[in-house]
């Protein structure tokens, strides 16, 4: 099967992709796909997030295992897209650049039947021109801090000095 995906950067601006792919190709092969219809080298840290109707954040595909051990982790390597995304469960938050940010929708639209002589993946259909610079996120914590909150987690980092560090730790 076939799955015909819409990738919508996250800007104010409309810019997407609509590209066909097979459902056994992996997320680090759909990555590649996605960085480079986009115009990026690739070469920048990535994750896949699955994602509810909502588009919240779900479990984390990571593009490396950055765990060191401490819990198993999912890996684009080792999970196809048809493992991740479903009719019923079409979503996916794509992340690229975690210094920049660059963020993108992921959609399932349809899953159809090969097309004899079609190359896959095929890029359908592109959409608007990628900005020079990532659109800002706001970042909102869920709940609201007050610095006079008896809060014995906090730590005043003006007071550094208190909490034993070797300077010459190194």
């Amino acid at each position: 099967m076939i799955y015909r995906f819409r990738i919508i950067l996250d800007t104010e601006e409309d810019v997407f992709r609509d590209i066909e792919i097979e459902q056994d190709t992996t997320l680090e092969q759909f990555h590649n796909v996605i960085t480079q219809s986009f115009g990026f080298d690739g070469t920048e840290m990535a994750s896949f997030y699955v994602s509810d109707e909502q588009w919240n954040q779900g479990e984390e595909i990571s593009l490396f295992d950055m765990s060191e051990g401490n819990q198993p982790v999912r890996l684009m390597n080792e999970t196809t897209l048809s493992d991740v995304a479903n009719e019923s469960s079409p979503r996916l938050i794509y992340v690229y650049d975690f210094l920049n940010m660059w963020t993108f929708l992921v959609e399932l639209a349809e899953v159809a039947e090969y097309e004899n002589g079609r190359e896959y993946p095929n890029i359908m259909y592109i959409h608007g021109q990628i900005p020079d610079q990532a659109p800002e996120k706001e970042f909102v914590a869920d709940d609201e801090y007050n610095e006079d909150d008896d809060n014995d987690d906090f730590i005043d980092f003006d007071e550094y000095g208190d909490l034993g560090f070797d300077e010459n730790w190194n």
